[in-house]
This record gives C-alpha cells, structure tokens and sequence, in this order.
C-alpha cells in the first residue's frame, strides 16, 4: 500500500505516466546508458574513481529508462523507477538499488572508502544488468507490452480514478 501511495503521488504529480510506445526514446536511452558506461571506463582508467560509480549508475538507469518507453511508460523518478522495474517486470532491482545507494554516497559524502577492485566490480555489474535489460526489450512481443501496459495502469490506479 505504501508503494502505491507513493507511485500515485508521483503519477498525480506528472512525474509517473503512461505513454505511447517509442522505439525512438528506446534508442535514445539506450545510446544514454552505452556512453555512460563507456565514460565509467574512462573514469576508472584515470583513477576517478567516485565519477566512475556516477557514470555507471546512471548507464543502468537509463537501460530501465529505455525499457519503459518501450513499453510506454515514462518515470522521472529514480525511486520509483527502482520500484516499478520489479512491481511490473519481475526484475530483481537489487543491483539498481545498490548501484544507487553507491552513487548517492560517492556524490554527497567524503567519508567513504572506495577501490578499483570495487569500481571494476560496479562497472560489470552494469553490464551484465544492462545486457539483461537488453534481451528483454529483444524479446519483447507485442501481446507482452499489451499486459505489461495493463500491469502499469492497474498498479497507478489511485484515489483520482
């Protein structure tokens, strides 16, 4: 209930909605989330470590992205976006979640420690999920979109409807 209370709240707000299907978008994120990854590399070559962790987040963020809006779903926030990932794809968000929690920590505190061992573990960890992301957008069948669109629209019903 608290999920759905929060989720309606956001879809009250503009920040949740349904939307038309765009392979364009699709694309779009998904050329996001290869450059981001791309940049973790980069980062992590030049021992920028605490970019790297930001740069390889925000490639697995936009692979989830990138999967919404092949179905038609749009979210602006990243909580929820961690939430309905699981809630209508029954994708474990473990590893989003964690990434995230990595990212915050690295981008707003100075106590912490961090490793290349831990970055190169971070930047597979994007990969691989990632890649999973993108197998499920490829197999993807049009009557599966049709019952993924009514997973969304049974889990946003709110109080307004």
């Amino acid at each position: 209930m608290k999920k759905t209370n929060f989720l309606n709240k956001l879809k009250r707000k503009g920040k949740i909605s349904i939307v038309e299907p765009s392979d364009n978008l699709k694309s779009s994120y998904l050329q996001k989330s290869e450059s981001h990854l791309s940049s973790a590399k980069i980062l992590l070559e030049n021992e920028r470590l605490e970019e790297s962790v930001s740069m390889a987040y925000y490639s697995m963020y936009h692979s989830v992205l990138a999967l919404f809006y092949k179905v038609g779903l749009k979210c602006e926030n990243h909580t929820a976006t961690s939430i309905l990932l699981k809630e209508i794809f029954d994708i474990d968000n473990s590893e989003l979640s964690d990434a995230k929690r990595e990212r915050i920590d690295k981008q707003y505190y100075v106590d912490f420690s961090i490793s290349e061992d831990d970055v190169n573990e971070l930047i597979s960890t994007a990969e691989g999920f990632n890649a999973k992301l993108l197998d499920c957008m490829e197999r993807l069948s049009t009557e599966e979109t049709t019952k993924f669109r009514a997973k969304i629209k049974d889990l946003l019903k709110g109080d307004d409807e």
